[in-house]
């Protein structure tokens, strides 16, 4: 079951100045940063707030670092922006079979390592009106680094 929207993914040319733009207009402070060598992808997260369920909500800063990553292609076609919406589940494993049996492509077999040592998985954006959709499942508190 889906309990929250985790992150909303944002495609952009240079971290450091979209950052600054999060920091300065809005206030946001990041939380978290980190390279993704497997996704391709420089990273960092802004925290707006927590959450209920013990979770928080986020938006992901994305910067390629190779022009092949999905989101280096991503760029290359659509310019700077949304980039997809994430969603937090406590089982990542048991929603992406329930989307998956309703006929929603799921792009991975098996959930991989997303941000601050999540398990992610990501939906077809052709099954989900055109949105990149992202199932997470947070890392246990104690396994996280910021």
């Amino acid at each position: 079951m889906l309990t929250r929207i985790d992150h909303i993914g944002i495609a952009c040319s240079d971290l450091d100045r979209t950052v600054e733009f999060y920091r300065a207009t809005y206030g946001f402070e990041v939380f978290h940063t980190e390279v993704n060598e497997e996704q391709g992808v420089r990273e960092a997260m802004l925290k707006i707030n927590e959450t209920p369920d013990g979770g928080a909500s986020y938006l992901q800063l994305l910067e390629p670092i190779r022009q092949d990553s999905a989101v280096g292609k991503w760029l290359a076609k659509n310019g700077e922006g949304v980039h997809h919406i994430a969603f937090g589940t406590e089982d990542v494993d048991g929603d992406a079979e329930a989307v998956r049996g309703k006929g929603v492509r799921v792009l991975y077999d098996q959930p991989r390592r997303g941000s601050m040592g999540s398990r992610i998985t990501f939906l077809h954006p052709k099954d989900c009106h055109g949105v990149l959709t992202e199932l997470v499942t947070a890392a246990p508190p104690d396994a996280t680094d910021h």
